[in-house]
């Protein structure tokens, strides 16, 4: 890969949070991913549940070609699909009135048995007394028993099911099948391919980050993980999927039929508060411009949730069926980055993080307090991992910040993360030196430019941040 050299955008103009589009039937184009990273993509999802793996070649080609082009490091991310808990196949719809006893049972051929299929065996997990819900939780359902493969459960409402609708457990362990065959599979296959995070849906815990990161380890990827919040177990266990992951995604479309839904807003505030205190990248996702889906304007509803997030700190808000399927995918793309600048512009995001006693929060802190203090137009920073940037990141600053890096994919997991402008450099003593007189050059920075710039002793040695200092542009 190329270095990158990014396109000419005035600095004041950078948007903090960062916007992740989905790839789909609407946009399976070179031409069409080129203009989402032009309209303001900085991540761009591949979900796993559907394709085939050379449509995935082809797309994660496009992307690299595009960013490229546009000079602009670009984040890919593969959404494993997890355990598939949907209901089977059957004729037409079956109505369900309420008080109803319905049947379950893995693959079950409903003409003939009446017993309606599903494409898991739910007999091997579920127990008496726990809540079931179908058709997106338009149905719910309390299991009255289990036996001989067969789960019976109550209809507590009436409604209608229709054939593959997804099925919801929240009361079900399901630890140590989150990560299915098909995911493994899938998750070689990325391996083989420049994937920069994998997003692990249906989390519970800590215990299956662990298991996909020594999946990842011996395979020799260098992927970084997202966990998906969506279910019930993993807003139990977030201190401990929050220490082990690398990012948090908030899928508050499942989560939302898991938890009573007035408790989702809550829920994702405290997810952004925490992510800031572990220096942990949080993505707000589901249903942000759903109405732009078939429309070409959003509801003002929509407006003020994705304000909501980039008000409370979010690193960034996803775009699912809006740029995978929908009629306007580039249309949304632009819409959420018009409700971003207009809301960082106009009320500055502050940091909620509490006080810490590490050495990188110090720094951290120290380098935004100085740069806040002198009025600098950027923050600077040398960063072999990236870790710098994003502790950096975590304290919400409103001055932009630049990040520098030798590693390609460093920077494109960069791409996400709140606030950062990343660029690939080759390490040596000048290197922060050469790029801001380049940035000079390009008209990003300006004479008389005041920016802070951090680095460590040892350019390109991992951990030894140490050196601030404020430098004139000249």
């Amino acid at each position: 890969m190329s270095e990158y050299s990014n396109r000419i955008i005035p600095i004041e103009n950078y948007k903090h949070t960062k916007i992740i589009a989905t790839i789909g039937p609407s946009t399976n184009s070179y031409s069409s991913i080129e203009k989402l990273i032009k309209a303001g993509a900085n991540g761009l999802r591949l979900n796993f549940s559907h394709g085939d793996y050379d449509e995935r070649k082809q797309q994660i080609k496009w992307i690299r070609e595009a960013s490229e082009n546009l000079q602009k490091p670009v984040a890919i991310i593969q959404d494993l699909q997890g355990p598939k808990i949907r209901l089977g196949d059957f004729m037409g719809v079956i109505s369900v009135n309420k008080g109803e006893e319905l049947r379950f049972a893995y693959n079950s051929d409903y003409a003939l048995t009446g017993i309606i299929p599903t494409q898991y065996d739910l007999s091997l997990k579920v127990n008496r007394g726990e809540k079931l819900y179908l058709a997106d939780g338009r149905i719910i359902c309390q299991i009255t028993s289990v036996n001989k493969g067969i789960v019976y459960a109550k209809t507590e409402n009436e409604g209608v099911l229709i054939r593959r609708k997804s099925v919801n457990l929240p009361d079900t362990d399901f630890s140590g099948d989150v990560i299915t065959a098909k995911d493994k599979r899938d998750i070689v296959f990325g391996s083989t391919q420049d994937i920069d995070y994998v997003a692990l849906s249906f989390v519970q815990s800590s215990v299956e980050i662990e298991s996909l990161r020594k999946i990842l380890s011996n395979i020799g990827s260098h992927s970084k993980i997202i966990a998906k919040i969506e279910t019930k177990s993993a807003v139990d266990n977030l201190e401990e999927i929050f220490q082990s992951s690398d990012a948090i995604m908030v899928a508050r479309g499942d989560l939302a039929i898991e938890m009573p839904y007035e408790t989702v807003p809550i829920i994702q505030r405290k997810i952004i508060s925490m992510g800031q205190n572990y220096a942990k990248p949080t993505i707000v996702a589901t249903q942000m411009l759903h109405s732009m889906i078939d429309s070409p304007e959003p509801t003002r509803a929509e407006v003020g949730d994705i304000a909501t997030a980039v008000l409370v700190g979010a690193d960034a808000v996803m775009l699912s069926d809006e740029t995978a399927s929908g009629n306007y995918p580039l249309e949304s793309v632009k819409t959420m980055k018009r409700i971003i600048l207009y809301t960082e512009q106009n009320t500055p995001q502050k940091s909620i993080i509490s006080d810490k006693n590490t050495r990188s929060y110090a720094i951290s802190s120290a380098i935004n307090n100085l740069a806040k203090n002198i009025n600098a137009v950027a923050v600077v920073a040398e960063t072999k991992t990236g870790a710098t940037a994003i502790n950096i990141s975590s304290l919400r600053s409103p001055i932009p910040l630049i990040a520098v890096t030798s590693n390609p994919k460093v920077a494109q997991q960069l791409a996400i993360v709140f606030s950062v402008k990343s660029f690939v450099r080759p390490y040596n003593k000048l290197t922060i030196d050469r790029l801001t007189d380049w940035l000079k050059t390009r008209k990003i920075l300006s004479k008389n430019d005041i920016i802070v710039t951090a680095s460590g002793k040892y350019s390109g040695v991992v951990g030894t941040t140490d050196t601030i200092k404020v430098r004139m542009i000249e």
